[in-house]
């Protein structure tokens, strides 16, 4: 990697992602080195047993992509944790890996970074002339059910916390994940209020979406558990 300060820090949790992941890392090498600008990206992989790993690093080639590999699967939010905590980039992201949101869209989080947010959400619900969602009909439905519930349990001004295209400043980062606890698909919802409770200025925007197959997260496989964690959080929360 390049001694010249990172700009950004690109973090991709991965389990199991061998075959949607590489055309995505190639997209993203792509985008950063047509800015000429010191760049890393960080793929947590979480415990895959499907060599992710081998191909990330063939994918990668010279390209300033790291692996840290994990000795098992601990989740998406500990996995998105090791790598915030790695990254050493001024501005840091972090992307699912079947490349739903074009890393091209990392230009909408920037200009809402650069007016002065602290942190930028992806959002599938707000909308904007440019921009698209294609998402499967049951998904549009569980995601309004699940927002519902994001609004009750204190961010009622958030129409969309799981979209997995986030970015931050490195200070944002560091305040938030040093003190994230959840391990799993919930931990969205607790990152949002660790920032608001840190008084961190969250800015939500439209960005191009489009579902991808082969998606880890279902209503009845997930959504159990993400409402434990978010319960959970909570209380972590009022305790503060």
């Amino acid at each position: 990697m390049t001694t010249a300060r990172v700009i950004w820090s690109v973090v991709i949790p991965a389990f199991n992602e061998a075959q949607r992941l590489p055309r995505y890392l190639e997209e993203i090498i792509t985008d950063f080195d047509s800015r000429g600008e010191p760049y890393e990206v960080i793929v947590v992989d979480d415990g895959s047993r499907d060599g992710t790993a081998d191909r990330v690093r063939e994918v990668a080639g010279k390209a300033p992509v790291r692996v840290i590999p994990l000795a098992g699967n601990e989740g998406k939010g500990a996995a998105v944790r090791h790598g915030m905590l790695a990254a050493v980039g001024a501005y840091r992201m972090f992307a699912d890996a079947d490349g739903a949101t074009p890393i091209s869209e990392l230009k909408r989080l920037e200009a809402a970074l650069a007016a002065g947010a602290d942190v930028a959400i992806g959002s599938r619900t707000l909308r904007e002339a440019g921009v698209s969602v294609v998402a499967r009909s049951h998904r549009v439905l569980a995601g309004r059910l699940f927002n519902g519930l994001v609004a009750r349990v204190g961010l009622p001004d958030v129409g969309d916390s799981q979209c997995g295209f986030k970015a931050f400043t490195a200070r944002a980062a560091e305040m938030i994940f040093g003190n994230l606890r959840t391990r799993g698909f919930g931990f969205d919802v607790e990152l949002l209020m660790l920032a608001r409770w840190y008084g961190l200025r969250v800015a939500e925007v439209a960005v191009n979406w489009s579902d991808k197959p082969g998606s880890k997260v279902g209503v009845l496989k997930t959504g159990p558990g993400m409402l434990w964690e978010i319960l959970r959080a909570r209380v972590r929360m009022a305790r503060r």
